[in-house]
């Protein structure tokens, strides 16, 4: 009975620090979910970025090493207006205005601006582009621009006697020096024709996914010009003395 009292508080003593050292435990193992959690996330980042980065290696096969250039996006413009994004690739990697730029699904934009260590690129669904298309199935041309929204496209000025169908693949056409040729631009997803209509309404999905990949390709001139002259080049035989 004399030892109760002192037992009675080193008990209660060691409750509380049993206690207090499984709420420091909590914490720490908390704590170190945070973080292994945090480190899940980037390497599934990571992972994703992997697969986009050999999806643009499968893209590429066609190309020679020095008519590309790997770049990664640094920005994205806030205002709704204004579909732009800024590259880290600029005029100190050789970077010129009017390349093309592309993900591994399709074509994106092209550069407009360039500095030092970067540049911004004018994605295709931007109010002021405008990029020469042709259908995949039925050779059809047109011209296809951009809406101000990152969902769709739309074809031009498009006779309503045109042969274009839902779900054909538009790739660019060549024409106007800008883009090279037979680069998946989008997929139809509406056609509108209206027998009193002079032109048909066509809307088109864009094929790069513009508001997911950080990886893309910065197109250089030289290979544009060498496609282009290569398919305007004048046969030897053909010319007479």
């Amino acid at each position: 009975m004399v030892d109760a009292p002192v037992q009675l508080f080193h008990n209660i003593r060691g409750n509380f620090v049993t206690r207090q050292k499984l709420q420091s435990e909590n914490a720490a193992l908390s704590t170190q979910q945070v973080l292994l959690q945090a480190k899940l996330q980037r390497y599934a980042a990571l992972e994703s970025e992997n697969r986009q980065l050999n999806q643009l290696l499968a893209a590429t096969e066609h190309l020679k090493k020095q008519h590309f250039r790997l770049a990664r996006l640094l920005l994205v413009n806030a205002d709704p207006l204004l579909n732009e994004v800024i590259v880290d690739k600029g005029q100190s990697d050789g970077v010129k205005v009017g390349q093309p730029v592309l993900d591994a699904n399709g074509v994106m934009g092209q550069v407009v601006s360039i500095y030092f260590l970067s540049s911004r690129v004018l994605l295709l669904t931007d109010f002021r582009s405008a990029i020469p298309v042709q259908d995949v199935r039925s050779d059809a041309r047109g011209i296809l621009v951009g809406r101000g929204r990152l969902a769709k496209l739309l074809l031009k000025d498009t006779p309503g006697t045109v042969d274009i169908k839902v779900n054909d693949l538009l790739v660019t056409s060549g024409l106007g020096g800008r883009y090279p040729a037979g680069y998946p631009v989008g997929i139809v997803s509406v056609v509108n024709t209206n027998v009193a209509a002079q032109f048909a309404s066509i809307q088109v999905d864009p094929s790069a996914q513009l508001n997911r990949n950080r990886p893309v390709l910065l197109i250089s001139s030289a290979d544009v010009s060498s496609e282009i002259n290569s398919k305007t080049k004048i046969p030897t035989r053909a010319i007479k003395k």
